[in-house]
């Protein structure tokens, strides 16, 4: 990751990883699951096996999410929940991760709130577009308490308590079709059941918790078991390079380890070696930092 390698082209998905959830069929509620089996009858799924990456729907939602902007004057938020979903069959069951878009998109509101200059802020969404998305945004959870996104997006970097849920072996990189020439882009992601990664995300809490009880990672542990815990047990993880893999570039691609380097220091972390579990953290944060600060050049 020292060196990077920057397309600049308007038909490639946003520099953005996400973390998803896919739940199976049988977690949906009856009217829910017979919208949903409506639904993969007529679109097909996105990956017909764990190793098959959905960038071609990622590519699809980023395409549509374009077009409505396109459409007509910008708003804070879509009118309507969207009803699309990234469908994966593995070992003939279908699972289901809802886009849910609107729902993402209070969220992205919030964080630009949190995140960006007052002025910047008031010249993207205006204060009176900000507050009748607040608004309808609080209608919206009063009849939907226990609503929660299946999918988490980071842009410009994958913060490293995602790779918690996850070992080197739940890995999967699909080169590019042809290197330097049009067509299938490379993909990067991790795949695993969420009982695995929920026995990975406690033991490094654990580990985390009696170490370094005040650190980053720890707190970083406990938010993404919290989030795991609200999906059904029988759900598959992923965590999808995304767009980042235009930004790395695929000899960079190839040699990332960083689901294994994170699993190795917090192994060294059990095993009483404080001073090599801190290195290769710094050593994993220092990387995807060089990253992060890609988003402020020129």
């Amino acid at each position: 990751m020292q060196d990077v390698t920057v397309v600049r082209t308007s038909v490639l998905p946003p520099y953005a990883a996400h973390l998803r959830v896919y739940e199976p069929l049988a977690a949906y509620p009856e009217s829910e699951r017979v919208r949903w089996q409506a639904y993969a009858a007529e679109h097909g799924p996105d990956a017909v096996e764990a190793a098959q990456p959905v960038a071609a729907a990622v590519l699809e939602e980023q395409r549509e999410a374009l077009a409505e902007l396109a459409a007509r004057t910008p708003r804070a938020l879509p009118e309507r929940e969207s009803g699309r979903a990234y469908l994966r069959v593995v070992d003939g069951v279908l699972y289901v991760c809802p886009w849910a878009t609107r729902l993402r998109s209070w969220q992205a509101l919030e964080e630009l709130r949190a995140a960006a200059p007052v002025a910047l802020l008031d010249t993207a969404v205006p204060p009176v577009a900000r507050a009748a998305a607040e608004a309808d945004r609080e209608r919206w959870r009063a009849g939907h308490p226990d609503a929660r996104p299946w999918i988490l997006t980071s842009r410009w970097e994958v913060p490293v308590r995602w790779f918690l849920p996850f070992g080197d072996e739940d890995r999967c990189f699909v080169p590019a079709q042809e290197p330097g020439k049009p067509g299938r882009a490379a993909a990067l992601f991790y795949l695993a059941p969420m009982a695995q990664a929920r026995r990975r995300v406690a033991r490094a809490f654990r580990a985390l918790r009696e170490e370094v009880p005040d650190g980053e990672l720890v707190r970083g542990a406990e938010q993404i078991g919290r989030w795991l815990e609200e999906f059904h047990p029988r759900s598959l993880v992923e965590l999808d390079y995304g767009g980042l893999v235009h930004v790395l570039g695929p000899e960079r691609l190839l040699a990332d380890r960083s689901a294994g380097e994170l699993e190795e220091g917090l192994r060294a972390l059990r095993a009483g070696d404080t001073a090599q579990a801190l290195h290769a953290y710094g050593e994993l944060t220092a990387r995807w930092r060089r990253v992060l600060a890609l988003r402020y050049a020129n």
